[in-house]
């Protein structure tokens, strides 16, 4: 895969990284990235991917955008409120570097219509305050082999993980919190999901170019008001009823796909 004269000179700072160069510069341009959320972490994370050099990022959200979102949803602008968040994100993204193909989808996602979108992508992004959605993105990715980052923030505390076959998101959530929190409920200071989002797309920019170590099976808990961050890792369920050993044995034996465990 070749560079044109302008995208050597766009990447010229990754390519004299050495944990990227050229041969990781190549992966991001070769890869497709899901995001799954066009909302406070997904804006930031695909505004850095596309300035990375990703080759093609789908955009899945079926929201408009609206006046509250401009405190935290950096890739929009007063013009866009009533507009579809993927075709204003999709136009900015376009704009901000157009060696990027960018695929927007205005769609609710869910457990029935998860797989086609899941199953074409490289890697998933899910940055969505809604633990259904969750749920079935977390699914669709064990069930087709695909690395899933994952953020959420609230109030003044953010995390980001990544995980790939075991362990899987539901090991860290098994079920929907009784007392689950949403940004519109209890707030969410604005630049906590540049922090997050930024976070998100570092870790995809890991797991696509192979450098340094990704949070693969870890989770980091950012807490804003201390300026404090932690590392926690997140140990499998045997018995989860989406990677649990009955049903990775299952999904391999009907895809021959390679599962990457973790004790």
């Amino acid at each position: 895969m070749e560079f044109s004269d302008a995208e050597v000179e766009r990447y010229a700072r990754h390519l004299v990284l050495r944990e990227v160069g050229g041969p990781g510069q190549q992966r991001l341009k070769a890869a497709h990235v899901l995001i799954v959320g066009a909302g406070g972490l997904g804006a930031p994370a695909s505004l850095y991917l596309a300035a990375a050099g990703v080759g093609q990022i789908t955009l899945v959200d079926p929201d408009e955008a609206d006046l509250s979102n401009l405190q935290r949803q950096v890739i929009y602008r007063p013009s866009d409120i009533g507009t579809a968040k993927v075709e204003a994100a999709a136009a900015e993204l376009s704009a901000l570097n157009p060696h990027v193909k960018v695929n927007p989808v205005r769609l609710a996602l869910d457990s029935a219509n998860a797989g086609p979108l899941i199953a074409g992508a490289d890697l998933v992004l899910d940055g969505t305050d809604d633990f259904a959605t969750r749920f079935a993105v977390n699914a669709s990715c064990v069930a087709h082999g695909k690395p899933l980052v994952s953020g959420a923030i609230g109030r003044w505390t953010g995390q980001v993980g990544v995980f790939k076959g075991q362990p899987c998101y539901q090991c860290l959530v098994p079920a929907i919190p009784p007392d689950a929190e949403t940004c519109a409920a209890v707030g969410v200071i604005g630049a906590l999901a540049g922090v997050i989002g930024s976070m998100m797309a570092l870790e995809a920019i890991k797991v696509i170019t192979g450098a340094g170590e990704a949070l693969e099976g870890r989770l980091l808990i950012y807490d804003g008001l201390a300026a404090e961050t932690r590392t926690v890792r997140i140990g499998a369920d045997p018995e989860c009823s989406v990677c649990g050993d009955h049903v990775l044995t299952r999904i391999k034996a009907s895809t021959s796909r390679r599962y990457i465990v973790h004790d």
